[in-house]
């Protein structure tokens, strides 16, 4: 029985899975959303939603613990100017795992981590960028149109 053994060993030695950890939430940290195996999300999850909850205190101790996790200075300076306000309305669960079945190579069971909030980001972007298509379409049909110019 596993009575108070918490935590997922992943096949690695515990310096091996703290540097996995930490890229783990750096990288989804930057990038808002990563896809990697069910257990790995799993156990990131607590994790990332830490770093966060820190960036929502914007203390100098919790800056001071949020540097100390993390890999990169400008993840850092995110978690603080972005994801802290972000969710300072949010209580906790930031985060959410979408299953999506086993790997083609290994069968390994995948999924996607997310922050809540990012596909609004997405569909924001692609909006604008569909948009700007259409404006830069829109400028060079009027412009080879001699008929519009008269």
């Amino acid at each position: 029985m596993r009575h108070k053994m918490a935590g997922r060993k992943l096949g690695r030695n515990p310096s091996h899975r703290r540097a996995l950890f930490r890229n783990l939430v750096t990288s989804f940290l930057e990038h808002e959303r990563l896809m990697t195996t069910l257990p790995k999300a799993k156990e990131l999850r607590p994790l990332a939603e830490k770093m966060i909850t820190l960036g929502k205190r914007d203390t100098l101790h919790a800056r001071r613990q949020v540097k100390a996790y993390l890999l990169s200075a400008t993840v850092t300076k995110k978690v603080f100017a972005d994801l802290g306000p972000r969710f300072s309305e949010r209580p906790g669960g930031y985060c959410r795992i979408v299953r999506l079945g086993p790997r083609v190579g290994d069968g390994a069971d995948m999924a996607i981590i997310e922050l809540l909030g990012s596909e609004l980001e997405v569909k924001l972007a692609q909006r604008e960028e569909e948009q700007e298509a259409q404006k830069s379409e829109e400028t060079s049909e009027a412009e080879n149109d001699p008929a519009a110019k008269e």
